[in-house]
């Protein structure tokens, strides 16, 4: 039904409006280079990196995890945010890498925060869009007014098998995300989901390391799942490729996001601040929300972002933001995600594979 308009001319947009009151970042600062990688199993690295454009990535020190990546992205996201962490009534990890199979590291977050009691707080998988999952629900949360904000994180230490594929690129690294309604510093035009049944990624219980399909990865999966989701996220709010200025899709490797981007026809210019695999590797649950954040490290007030995770299994959320003039108040109140990309130290494989607990002792 249709508000009179004396009362629609009254109403506060920003009591309505749901979307990013702050964001931040964290990146482990170890690294090995994909050269180190296939130096140790007498493979080509120059090749290697070449082909999956990706230079090096991020490695966990020995007393790092997903639940202490996860705390200090959510801090310097409340750094951003300027809010007390007692009105945060949910907190959600989006992870497959979570240190414990049974217990939650959402509670662990919010109690290093000050967040409990009176709240909501649990982990979700979704392989690599758990996340995201992660923000639905707290835009959903926030829109009903069941919640006054919530975070939602995608943080990941993910593993690959010595000399698989997968070892090149698998990365660590979190991203935190105050959601709400508010000083808004992105508001959020809409979302959409599109989801199926597709093995191409999985990890048995019990299993060490993940198994994937090979190229199937590629297709039918992340393309036909990125594409379908960014098309119809621009199709529901009605906007065009040529409306969107900044892109974060998934990135798995440093190839499939720029050729994805290339069949949305959108240009690559556009994805570029996006792209912190060839750095870091694949982050996981984080790697689409780093890339909306270093966005928002650099975008300007009235610009409009659409991010695009993937996660195996398999599905994608889309969103579109539109940056507020807020942004200007906010975005130097916590280190920004160069300051965590370039801040590092290279390992060999050697230390690299103790820091990863590689080879078992038992």
């Amino acid at each position: 039904m249709e508000l009179p308009r004396s009362m629609e001319q009254n109403k506060d947009t920003s009591l309505t409006k749901v979307g990013i009151l702050g964001y931040g970042v964290y990146i482990p600062k170890y690294r090995i280079s994909v050269n180190e990688i296939a130096n140790t199993w007498s493979d080509d690295g120059p090749l290697m990196s070449k082909s999956i454009n990706v230079t090096e990535k991020a490695v966990p020190a020995l007393d790092e995890d997903t639940i202490t990546i996860s705390v200090m992205a959510v801090r310097n996201s409340l750094l951003r945010a300027n809010i007390s962490p007692v009105d945060i009534g949910a907190i959600y990890v989006g992870s497959e890498s979570h240190p414990y199979a049974v217990k939650p590291s959402a509670v662990t977050v919010a109690e290093a925060i000050g967040a409990t009691p009176v709240m909501t707080a649990s982990d979700l998988e979704f392989a690599c869009k758990a996340g995201t999952a992660g923000m639905q629900m707290c835009f959903g949360l926030a829109k009903s007014d069941e919640i006054k904000y919530g975070i939602a994180i995608g943080t990941d230490t993910a593993q690959g098998r010595p000399g698989d594929q997968l070892e090149y690129t698998a990365g660590a690294g979190g991203c935190a995300f105050v959601l709400g309604k508010g000083k808004l510093i992105a508001e959020l035009e809409g979302m959409y989901s599109y989801t199926s049944d597709t093995p191409d990624f999985w990890r048995r219980e019990g299993a060490t390391y993940p198994s994937h399909a090979g190229r199937f990865t590629g297709e039918p999966s992340y393309f036909k799942h990125t594409l379908s989701a960014a098309q119809g996220l621009m199709q529901k709010i009605g906007i065009k490729a040529s409306d969107v200025d900044r892109l974060s899709l998934h990135q798995p490797n440093g190839r499939f996001p720029i050729s994805a981007a290339k069949k949305l026809g959108i240009p690559y210019e556009k994805l570029e601040d996006a792209l912190c695999v060839v750095k870091v590797g694949n982050t996981y649950s984080a790697a689409s929300m780093i890339g909306l954040a270093r966005h928002l490290d650099k975008a300007k007030p009235g610009e409009r972002i659409m991010c695009v995770s993937y996660g195996s299994g398999a599905g994608s959320d889309a969103f579109s933001f539109v940056v507020t003039d807020e942004i200007e108040e906010v975005r130097n109140n916590a280190p920004d995600t160069d300051y965590y990309i370039n801040k590092k130290e290279m390992l060999n494989y050697a230390i690299y594979a103790k820091h990863r607990r590689k080879i078992k002792m038992d």
